[in-house]
């Protein structure tokens, strides 16, 4: 594909990844941490995976295994080695900034800077986006109340819980209204009733026409709010399809298991 060929051809599509790989420099630390004398790491290796219009995918795997690492391929904050992928029919290596134009995106990497109040990152960042004023406070009004920040909008990020910090930096994640959202863990270290309000969150997105791409560890999460999943292991798809089908003779915990079991040639 071309870089004017702008439009995947299925216009189902909203996200395509073609044979991502990365390889990562170890550290002597890292070496050590991981028990391995390699210097280098494949964290993704030759993935392919598409998402629909209009559906919530869940990308599924224990730590290490390359989620967040394909995550941030797919915002454009890292390149892969090789392969590539279209957001939106946007390539990712080669028109990266209109990809970022249309994306929101959350990963625990990346934190909302503590001496700041919530109001003043959100208008700070719907200025980078060229959002005039009116549509900016319409915006703020609408996502503040949805989450409650509004009670602390001028409260330094660095005297909010943890939820709270958690919802703002999805309250600016959404800052500019995109319709590809991609959440890296949204709900890691969350207490159970903020995690019902992102989850919430997450399928009201959904009904309302937009596409989500989350990672997580998390099986229940998958199989409550998420259409379709891939399994990823050591970098690679190892299995990829429909919630239900994938859940239908048993629960996913039990496929993932098993399948890892399978790959990794260990007894269950």
């Amino acid at each position: 594909m071309t870089e004017n060929e702008q439009l995947i051809s299925d216009g189902e599509i909203a996200m395509r990844a073609e044979n991502l790989t990365k390889t990562f420099r170890l550290s002597a630390k890292q070496q050590k941490r991981e028990k391995t004398q390699n210097k280098t790491k494949v964290a993704v290796n030759g993935l392919s995976f598409t998402v629909k219009k209009g559906e919530i995918y869940g990308l599924l795997g224990p730590n290490g295994a390359g989620k967040t690492t394909t995550l941030r391929i797919l915002s454009t904050l890292i390149k892969p080695d090789s392969g590539d992928a279209y957001v939106n029919g946007y390539s990712v290596t080669k028109q990266a900034e209109k990809v970022r134009g249309g994306i929101g995106f959350l990963t625990s990497e990346l934190k909302p800077d503590e001496f700041f109040t919530s109001s003043y990152l959100f208008d700070f960042f719907a200025d980078l986006y060229g959002m005039n004023e009116q549509k900016r406070n319409e915006r703020k009004q609408m996502l503040f109340e949805r989450f409650g920040i509004d009670r602390f909008s001028e409260t330094k990020i660095s005297d909010l819980s943890t939820g709270m910090k958690q919802k703002v930096s999805i309250a600016i994640s959404l800052v500019h209204d995109p319709d590809f959202i991609i959440f890296d863990e949204p709900t890691n270290g969350l207490d159970v009733l903020t995690a019902k309000t992102v989850t919430d969150f997450l399928l009201e997105m959904k009904n309302n026409g937009k596409t989500v791409l989350l990672s997580t560890h998390i099986f229940s999460l998958v199989e409550k709010i998420c259409d379709r999943a891939g399994i990823i292991i050591d970098g690679k798809m190892a299995r990829e399809g429909e919630v239900k089908t994938l859940t239908k003779e048993k629960n996913l915990e039990e496929v993932f298991f098993d399948l890892y079991a399978s790959l990794k040639g260990e007894e269950r």
